[in-house]
This record gives structure tokens, C-alpha cells and sequence, in this order.
């Protein structure tokens, strides 16, 4: 089986997603990290009223000459307004965010105000028409569309939602992403370690990378290299209506691999199987009835890069997010030469520094991918293109960032 290029596997993942999760709805508080169902439109003006940018007088900019004195007739404060009416020669007290009162029409601020004995001031500089007025409306009017429908709603998103009226948002449901790791060699951290064992970690980190992109994990626990084990956590997965199962391990071609068999015994539909990828290439993805079958590779390092290159996308394409496909690298520039590449696509994990506002990154001298203390300490996976030529030191290349 020839094996599927990183963009081609991307692509065919995303088509597999039958359209975003539904959509529910929750009190603006519940809503922080989600991902809107729905545009928000302004139920209300903002501001509703005219009102002053600055602690100072309100006054006609007419009467603002050098010198002009000004008599005091009242005072405007936030959420208590002045009812009357400002007229030739006189002005009011006004205070940041109060209402501008009637036939004032400008801000003589209080650092350009002499008091010259109650209640009279003095013009000591005079300001323009309009200066320091916030019109109604300037941030936004009623009915006006404020937040599309995708967007991931951050604390700026919320406070302008709130601003706008809503008590609560129609938000996208997380999606549910069972995680089963397999393997007859796994034991749980704290467990008792045999001699021919070692310690699961990869769900721990694609746990940690569902939720950070905006999903739900479930932990199927560990099932054993045997069909009836494998079968029973793969349909506990159907049974709690999973969006995405993500299975570690048992996807390559060994007598012990055996998840691409247990999930066709389930009826699954293979969509790829191995990708030209390094770390990666034992991938798998298929659909079994709703539900997307992601098999990602054993190896940790294996296991979290593929997690970073199509987990997240996937995460994200159910949540409606626009473009989840989108190009996620940046440009950085090598510090070591590296060797020509050959049929798959390297991802090397490396530090990154920033050196005259340029990202500099040194892939590490060893990549085995089970090594998951050298990923600890990366910043960044290179990435080395399909048959790239050597490449020198000062060579410009592409990056993930991994923080």
C-alpha cells in the first residue's frame, strides 16, 4: 500500500466529519473557551446615549473662547444625568461615561477649566466641536451582527456579547473524543510495572490536547491485544456516543496489531492506512456509522505529533471553526545543517529562540520517537518537506510551534 501525503490525509479526515456537533445553550458565564453556534447580533445600542470621554464640563462650543467664563448650572455623573438644558454662557459638571446633556455639544476637559469662585469658570484653552463626546452608537447599534457564528469566544468575545445584551449564547457541544490505548505491555501510572511492561502515557497527552482545542475526552481505559477486549471498549465508545475514537497503538502491520481488524469486525469503512509522515507513519482513519476512527501510532512521540497535525483539526472541524485545515506553520530560520530528506515528511522537535525578532530553531541530535523527554524540552517541530534537499545553517524553514 503506497503511502498517503500529510495534506491528502488531512483532507480525506475532515471530509469524514459529518458536520459540526449541535448546538446548545448556556448562561454567558458557562460560555468562556466555547465556540459559537450562532451569529450574535447587538440587542441594544452602545453607547445608548451620548456621553463624555472625560471628567470636565459639558458645554456649547460656541461660548469656548479664551477667556469666556462659563456658569456652572449642575452636574452630570454616570448613571445619574442632568435633566435640564444647557443654554447660551453656561455649562454643567460632567464626569467620565455620564450623559451629555441637552445642547451641549463638546468636552471642555477639566485641565483646560479654571474655577474663578462658584459657580463660575474660566476658558483657559479652548477645545474643538464635538471634542471628547462619545456619539451613540460608536461602538455598535442594535441589530448589528458583532460575532459570526465559529468564532471561539475569548474574553474580549465575552465581554462584547455581554455589552450587547445576551444572558447566554448558543454555543457548539464539545465534541466527545473516546481515547483507547491497546497493547498487552500497558500498565496505568501507579500500577505495579512487570518486567516486560511499561508505563501508558499517550492518552494522557492526546487527553490534553482534545481539550485544549475545544473537545471532551474519554478514557476507555487500556484494552488488551485480544479481539473480544478490543471489541467490547470500541463498542463502550459507540455506546457513549463518541464523536471521534482515538485509538494508540495496534494500528501497524504486527501479529499483535489488531484495531484495524476489531474496528472492520464493527463495520468500519477504511478511509487511510500509513501516512508519509516521520513520526507518524502508522496512521489510520476511518468511519464506523457517525463516528470518525482515528488510529494513531504507539510510540509517544508518534502519538502527540500526529495528535497536533490531525486530532486538532479534527477537534476543530467538528466545533464549525473556520478553516480548521489552515496552514498552522510559521517561518523560522536553522540553526545546524540537516541532511536531504527521503518519501516522508519530517516533523524534528526543536528549540526555538527569538534572535533579532527572527525564530531560530535547532532540531534535536536524536528524534527517536519514542523519546518523550526530548519532546518536553521542544518548542517547535521542523518540518522537513517530502525529498527536501540538504539543507545549511541560516536556511530558512517552515515550523509548528507545540507552545
Amino acid at each position: 500500500m503506497s503511502l498517503t501525503p500529510v495534506p491528502v490525509a488531512l483532507r480525506a479526515l475532515l471530509d469524514s466529519v459529518p458536520g459540526p456537533t449541535p448546538a446548545e445553550t448556556l448562561p454567558l458565564a458557562q460560555c468562556a473557551g466555547r465556540v459559537l453556534a450562532e451569529d450574535v447580533a447587538a440587542l441594544r445600542t452602545q453607547p445608548p446615549f451620548a456621553n463624555s470621554a472625560m471628567d470636565g464640563y459639558a458645554v456649547r462650543a460656541q461660548d469656548l473662547a479664551r477667556g469666556a467664563q462659563l456658569r456652572v448650572i449642575g452636574e452630570s455623573a454616570a448613571g445619574r444625568g442632568f435633566s435640564g438644558r444647557i443654554s447660551l454662557g453656561e455649562t454643567v459638571r460632567i464626569f467620565t461615561g455620564a450623559p451629555l446633556p441637552e445642547g451641549a455639544d463638546t468636552i471642555l476637559i477639566q485641565e483646560h477649566a479654571e474655577d474663578v469662585g462658584s459657580p463660575v469658570i474660566r476658558v483657559v484653552k479652548p477645545t474643538d466641536l464635538g471634542q471628547f463626546v462619545r456619539l451613540a452608537g460608536l461602538d455598535f447599534r442594535a441589530g448589528e451582527v458583532l460575532l459570526k457564528a465559529g468564532r471561539r469566544l475569548d474574553s474580549a468575545a465575552l465581554g462584547l456579547a455581554a455589552a450587547a445584551g445576551h444572558p447566554t449564547l448558543a454555543v457548539r457541544r464539545k465534541p466527545l473524543v473516546a481515547i483507547l490505548a491497546t497493547g498487552d505491555e500497558l500498565v496505568l501510572p501507579g500500577e505495579p510495572v512487570g518486567p516486560d511492561q511499561i508505563v501508558a502515557s499517550n492518552s494522557f497527552s492526546l487527553a490534553a490536547l482534545v481539550e485544549q482545542a475545544g473537545g471532551t475526552a474519554l478514557d476507555l481505559g487500556i484494552a488488551r491485544d485480544n479481539h473480544p477486549d478490543l471489541a467490547g471498549k470500541i463498542e463502550a465508545a459507540r455506546e457513549a456516543g463518541a464523536d471521534v475514537l482515538i485509538t494508540l497503538g495496534g494500528a501497524s502491520v504486527g501479529e499483535h496489531d489488531l484495531v484495524q481488524a476489531a474496528l472492520k469486525a464493527q463495520g468500519m469503512e477504511l478511509g487511510f492506512w500509513k501516512i508519509a509522515m516521520r513520526p507518524g507513519k502508522p496512521m489510520m482513519m476511518g468511519r464506523l456509522d457517525a463516528m470518525v476512527a482515528l488510529g494513531l501510532p504507539g510510540n509517544p512521540v508518534s502519538s502527540i505529533v500526529c495528535g497536533h497535525l490531525f486530532a486538532i483539526p479534527l477537534v476543530e472541524a467538528l466545533l464549525g471553526i473556520d478553516d480548521p485545515e489552515r496552514d498552522r506553520s510559521e517561518p523560522a530560520i536553522l540553526v545546524i545543517d540537516l541532511p536531504a530528506n527521503d518519501e516522508r515528511q519530517d516533523y524534528l522537535r526543536a528549540t526555538l529562540e527569538i534572535v533579532d525578532g527572527k525564530r531560530r530553531v535547532r532540531p534535536f541530535a536524536k528524534q527517536d520517537s519514542s523519546m518523550l523527554a526530548n519532546l518536553s524540552r521542544a518548542e517547535a517541530l521542523v518540518i522537513r518537506p517530502v525529498f527536501a534537499e540538504a539543507a545549511k545553517a541560516g536556511d530558512p524553514c517552515r515550523i509548528i510551534r507545540l507552545r
